[in-house]
């Protein structure tokens, strides 16, 4: 079956080749036919720099290779999302998406031909290791990094269960790169987890892969039997550090705890691709407070969900501004030669807001007291080359801390949030009016 990554799953076939290109038709009208003639043109002098290449490189060349490659040019050149998944990336990103896979446990990007970790995913050896959120990775076991693609180096990093990878870290605050060894093991997400926090239900989400509404929904009712149902003050929400995933998840998330309502829509290139999804009747923890806690780690689907339930009022959001991923990538399979993730759409929240390039603004915003060398920083999506434009022509290029402290002690974020459920600090929710509407989740 196929799945979508923080899309609505649109299922094409495409033929692919040295020389076979799919084209519109060609039209009766003058200029389409120039702008025909053109492209075939410019496919033609694609075609006879591959040649060249094959024929005259220093070194014998492989075709696939080139051919991957160039399809990945074309595809990064439009949006840093756009992808080619070969068949094995493919595979990879399917088992992702199911939650479980082999690897390190990170979720990474590129950046000035570097690999840089977005976040360590929980309880998994790349944490284990330390390594924390705008690490920079120059070495892959001494080759460097410079010169591979981010699917090369994601391959580099993957490898049988109980191997050892070494990886050169650069880092904020430290002098020296220093390596970093990290045994390779199965990488299970368990993408919801849960504990009492005395008379409150803290949940984390930490992706949204296919068991994350059922993790929610198994912490809901366990969370309720363990504190009772008389007890129970509310809830938080932790989706601090949490990449995005699944669009399905995000949006049955958001109905878990709104009883109506539109939760997300998608609008495309066309105005008759625009889909909308809305709640179904049933909040799942009958009313109950909710505070859901952000930061600059917090992207996509995490953004779904606190701009649904902060444009409904039905949860206080409380953090520093999310991350600003506000589009939609598509996977289009192309049958045993991969898929390719392509950027279809923007999302927007109930109140019509795009988030692109802006992030969700937390009503309330509590930063981590932390020194220098610690601090960790995401870029946010602002700050990717080649990034979709916010819809308002405001972004926010500044980023927004991620740093979240191991010792709950010392975690301000969820102290606040656990101080507001017990009445120990207050804070209203103003109602919308016609002039906060277009501030709403900015």
């Amino acid at each position: 079956m196929n799945r979508s990554i923080i899309a609505s799953f649109a299922i094409g076939t495409l033929v692919a080749g040295v020389t076979v290109f799919a084209l519109q038709p060609l039209t009766n009208d003058s200029a389409a036919n120039a702008a025909n003639s053109e492209t075939y043109r410019q496919l033609n002098l694609f075609g006879d720099v591959f040649e060249r290449v094959r024929a005259d490189y220093v070194e014998p060349t492989e075709d696939s290779e080139l051919i991957d490659n160039a399809i990945n040019g074309m595809l990064h050149s439009l949006d840093p999302h756009s992808s080619y998944l070969n068949p094995k990336s493919f595979r990879d990103m399917q088992v992702q998406t199911r939650g479980e896979f082999g690897g390190l446990g990170i979720e990474v990007t590129m950046e000035n031909g570097l690999i840089k970790v977005v976040t360590p995913i929980d309880d998994t050896p790349a944490q284990k290791a330390g390594l924390l959120p705008n690490d920079l990775i120059t070495h892959l076991d001494d080759t460097p990094i410079l010169g591979l693609t981010l699917g090369e180096s994601v391959e580099k990093m993957r490898g049988p269960v109980d191997t050892t990878i070494s990886l050169t870290i650069l880092r904020e605050g430290v002098d020296e790169p220093f390596d970093v060894k990290v045994t390779r093991d199965i990488i299970t997400i368990r993408s919801v987890r849960f504990e009492r926090e005395d008379d409150i239900g803290y949940i984390r989400i930490t992706s949204f892969n296919e068991q994350t509404s059922t993790g929610l929904d198994d912490a809901i009712e366990e969370l309720s039997e363990l504190i009772g149902e008389d007890r129970l003050k509310g809830y938080v929400l932790d989706l601090r550090n949490n990449p995005g995933g699944l669009l399905d998840q995000a949006i049955a998330v958001s109905d878990a705890f709104l009883d109506k309502g539109e939760i997300v829509s998608t609008r495309g290139r066309r105005t008759e691709e625009t889909q909308r999804y809305n709640a179904r009747g049933g909040d799942k923890v009958d009313g109950k407070p909710v505070i859901i806690l952000i930061n600059g780690g917090s992207a996509s689907a995490s953004e779904i969900v606190a701009g649904a339930l902060q444009d409904h009022e039905r949860a206080t959001v409380l953090g520093t501004r999310s991350f600003g991923k506000g589009s939609v990538q598509t996977i289009i399979p192309l049958g045993s030669d991969g898929a390719i993730r392509l950027t279809t759409a923007r999302y927007f929240t109930p109140s019509g807001t795009s988030i692109q390039a802006t992030g969700i603004e937390p009503d309330i915003e509590v930063h981590q007291e932390v020194d220098d060398e610690r601090q960790r920083r995401i870029t946010g999506e602002a700050a990717l080359p080649g990034h979709l434009e916010a819809e308002n022509g405001k972004e926010e290029t500044s980023g927004s801390p991620s740093y979240v402290p191991a010792d709950r002690a010392d975690d301000l974020q969820l102290q606040y949030a656990l101080d507001l459920l017990n009445g120990v600090r207050t804070y209203e929710v103003k109602a919308n009016t016609d002039d906060q509407s277009a501030t709403v989740a900015n």
